[in-house]
């Protein structure tokens, strides 16, 4: 072993967990968590930069601003141009991307074994060597602003987040991810990386790993990079918001009316949230769901409708979208309502129950054949349980959800009270006294 690189490991305050499964994690000195699961078998090694940064976090000025701080740092660093970065990625068959959520912040790399290093070394001179060149921040303003018209332009899209928007209210959560055509006009490159510099520090990074690969090894790597980045100094707190119950239309010349009609749910680490899986499942989780089956495939009232579930690390929602004709509109809520009194009254039938726990688990086991879904598995544990959760844990959890309680939970989130209406298309301000929120 390399001297250097031993004493280095040898000086770290690290913090193990070692549970046997190929589940390892370092704390480093700094505060970055390593994280890492050794999957043998697989040829590809998936490795995410995962900062606990997401919109937020953001103040109402500085909406839109992690999102385009996301964008920009792949335009350029010192030793690399933009088009270097996406030359040396594609040249080993490899993905680099990003994404920005409301609560955390991902930058990526999937990439064969053999090749971690060369991930590892892009992500960390993105990370830490970006420019931000005042061209490439007017650059990739303009690209946003497209993207931003893209969203707008694609309803089913749309409605999610007009969704939040009224929903949350004034609260960050219902801020728009990619933000307004207006803030990003605004957004100066000195603010961008200000920002960057107060919001991404140590102990808000998570580095995960998933794939063939040795845990020491990329803790290695990581610490001769990342390592050098400073804790803040700065505590965050987050406000956790309220939802707000009303109604709220968006006109707009449209073949189809789409809405979005949700009520309160449970946070991702929720003692209940595997009933609250088992019921959404049930409710609009697939095309053997009751909304599927009765809006779609019995009464053709919609191609697409569906139920979900965004959870947060203190409040969550439970929403059903569907788009459908204007002449149908009052019929398909009416629909959607009944499918809440039903599961109030615990009435699964079929082998509802034990169907819907099926596919979670075939869910959850399929998707862990891919290193990616397992390196997002590891860093979501991480941010909202701070351990790691065994696959046969959850399994587990699964298979014990009761029916009654999940009629319980129902009849505590299925409540008119708690109900939030939007709706997008071809109908006005005048129609809100039509919409009828109780079902029978």
């Amino acid at each position: 072993m390399d001297g250097e690189i031993k004493n280095r490991r040898d000086s770290l305050n690290q913090s193990w967990i070692d549970t046997g499964s190929g589940y390892q994690k370092t704390v480093l000195d700094n505060g970055i968590r390593v994280i890492t699961e050794e999957i043998p078998y697989l040829r590809s090694v998936s490795i995410g930069v995962w900062v606990v940064t997401g919109s937020r976090d953001e103040q109402p000025h500085e909406n839109g601003i992690s999102h385009f701080i996301e964008h920009l740092l792949f335009k350029g660093t010192e030793k690399r141009t933009a088009f270097d970065i996406a030359k040396e990625i594609d040249s080993v068959g490899g993905t680099l991307n990003a994404f920005t959520g409301r609560e955390y912040t991902c930058f990526y790399a999937k990439v064969i074994d053999k090749n971690l290093p060369l991930a590892i070394d892009l992500l960390s001179d993105i990370f830490l060597h970006s420019l931000m060149d005042l061209k490439d921040v007017e650059r990739e303003r303009m690209v946003i602003l497209q993207e931003i018209k893209m969203v707008e332009d694609t309803p089913d899209d749309y409605i999610h987040d007009l969704f939040n928007r009224i929903c949350w209210g004034e609260h960050p959560l219902g801020f728009p991810i990619y933000g307004t055509s207006d803030l990003v006009q605004s957004f100066p490159r000195d603010q961008l990386h200000q920002f960057f510099k107060e919001n991404y520090p140590a102990d808000r990074i998570i580095v995960c790993a998933a794939g063939n690969l040795k845990h020491l090894e990329v803790v290695d790597l990581v610490d001769a990079t990342f390592g050098q980045i400073q804790k803040s100094d700065k505590a965050r707190a987050r406000t956790k918001p309220d939802s707000i119950s009303t109604t709220n239309i968006w006109k707009r010349n449209l073949e189809q009316v789409h809405f979005c009609l949700g009520t309160k749910g449970l946070q991702y680490n929720h003692s209940l949230r595997f009933t609250s899986y088992v019921l959404n499942t049930i409710l609009g989780g697939g095309m053997s769901s009751r909304l599927f089956q009765e809006i779609r495939e019995n009464r053709g009232l919609a191609y697409s409708v569906y139920s979900y579930l965004p959870t947060y690390i203190d409040t969550g929602l439970v929403v059903v979208y569907a788009g459908t004709n204007e002449g149908s509109f009052q019929e398909t809520i009416e629909l959607v309502l009944k499918e809440f009194n039903r599961l109030k009254k615990g009435s699964l039938k079929n082998g509802e129950l034990e169907t819907a726990k099926e596919q979670l688990k075939g869910n959850l086991l399929l998707s862990l054949e891919s290193s990616d879904n397992l390196m997002t598995r590891l860093a979501k544990n991480e941010i909202y349980f701070q351990t790691y959760l065994p696959v046969g844990m959850i399994l587990k959890g699964i298979d014990e959800v009761k029916e009654e309680t999940v009629q319980h939970l129902a009849n505590n989130i299925f409540d008119e009270r708690f109900f939030c209406l939007t709706v997008l298309g071809p109908m006005d301000g005048n129609y809100l006294d039509k919409i009828r929120l109780t079902g029978k």
